[in-house]
């Protein structure tokens, strides 16, 4: 017979310890128009940038009833997953009938990337990644630094110039692109990126939340800039300093700065 006593196997099930990166999504609204609209266009600004994120809905500065249902549709129609919901009262109650889950992200730390320090090329023409072995001119925040990440430990080299269409990740890493970015082409990174040539498309850098992170352009005249999850969109030429010349891009206090690289000397 079976001893009935005995303790259940345990090695099925374990715990373990993990970080889940969200981007804060922040209603300044509650008409659905608005912000329908509003999300279409950040999406359209931003391209692929936030697709497939997961996302937590910051509605605490609204008072007025949104329609949680509706607004959940719109979100994932544009490939974004909503995980959790910051709202006060009948507003937090309703977005969890919807499936939310309230979380707090008042005192979330967050932690810097180290710099990358090894070496890999990348010579496809197709949409590549990259993994460490050991992740308007408006600016506008988008998301919030992303906690306990993991150093950056890969570069990613690209000796080619990026046509529209293409798409490059470093994931983990740093991404190094010789050669021009044209317009309708993307370049991402975890941490930073140094563009030797015309950078005319779009430039992501700390995409999993590195603050630190810069982008870097001998030729700088971007449809798109941004630094862990703050970006602009550049609908007019930069200043004539800056356009087309040695340029540096960082993040100041939920802003992105732009300055001359021979001012940094």
């Amino acid at each position: 017979m079976s001893d009935s006593s005995s303790k259940p196997d345990l090695s099925a099930l374990d715990f373990k310890s993990a970080t889940l990166y969200a981007i804060r999504v922040v209603l300044h609204s509650a008409d659905l128009n608005a912000l329908t609209n509003a999300l279409d266009q950040r999406m359209k600004d931003a391209g692929a940038f936030f697709e497939n994120e997961a996302i937590v809905i910051d509605a605490t500065a609204l008072t007025e009833n949104i329609n949680w249902k509706a607004l959940l549709k719109a979100l994932r129609t544009h490939k974004l997953s909503p995980i959790g919901v910051m709202a006060n009262d009948k507003n937090l109650e309703s977005a969890l009938r919807e499936g939310l889950t309230a979380v707090d992200l008042s005192n979330a730390p967050s932690k810097n990337i180290a710099p990358a320090n090894t070496s890999q090329n990348a010579t496809s023409d197709t949409t590549q990644t990259i993994d460490s072995t050991a992740g308007k001119a408006d600016t506008v925040p988008a998301s919030t630094p992303k906690e306990n990440l993991e150093p950056a430990s890969t570069t990613m080299v690209v000796d080619r110039p990026l046509r529209s269409g293409q798409r490059i990740y470093a994931k983990g890493g740093d991404l190094i692109v010789v050669g021009m970015v044209s317009q309708g082409a993307e370049v991402i990174a975890d941490g930073n990126i140094h563009v030797y040539g015309p950078l005319r498309g779009k430039a992501m850098a700390g995409a999993r939340g590195d603050t630190n992170a810069r982008i870097f352009a001998t030729q700088l005249d971007p449809e798109l800039l941004a630094v862990a999850g703050v970006y602009r969109v550049i609908e007019a030429e930069l200043e004539a300093g800056i356009r087309n010349k040695p340029a540096i891009v960082q993040l100041q206090s939920d802003k992105l700065d732009i300055l001359p690289l021979d001012s940094k000397g």
